[in-house]
């Protein structure tokens, strides 16, 4: 995958388009990623003993990885995701600026 927990994304695609946000959870098995504030949907939920109120709660679901682009750190526009090594190690590298994605 293109881009990791943590990363500063922005949906370029769907109903949220233009939305940006940082990933809380990522998915590779199943190809998506959970984006912050991205694809809040309401769920029903039963009284439980976590939650003895119960009803109506808002939440992020999982949206394909192929709709968003990770923000460039220099420009802060989306960028495509090249890779180089640096040290043996294999490093994300924006495209736009060149500059590493990986802390």
């Amino acid at each position: 995958m293109h881009v990791k927990k943590g990363d500063k994304v922005q949906v370029i695609s769907g109903k949220d388009k233009g939305k940006q946000g940082v990933i809380l959870e990522s998915f590779p098995k199943m190809n998506r990623v959970l984006v912050e504030g991205v694809n809040v949907v309401k769920k029903h939920s039963k009284p439980s003993q976590a939650n003895p109120q119960g009803g109506i709660i808002s939440r992020e679901a999982a949206i394909h990885v192929s709709n968003v682009m990770p923000l460039d750190p220099k420009s802060g526009e989306p960028t495509r995701v090249g890779y180089q090594l640096v040290d043996g190690k294999k490093v994300r590298v924006a495209k736009k600026s060149g500059q590493s994605l990986d802390k």
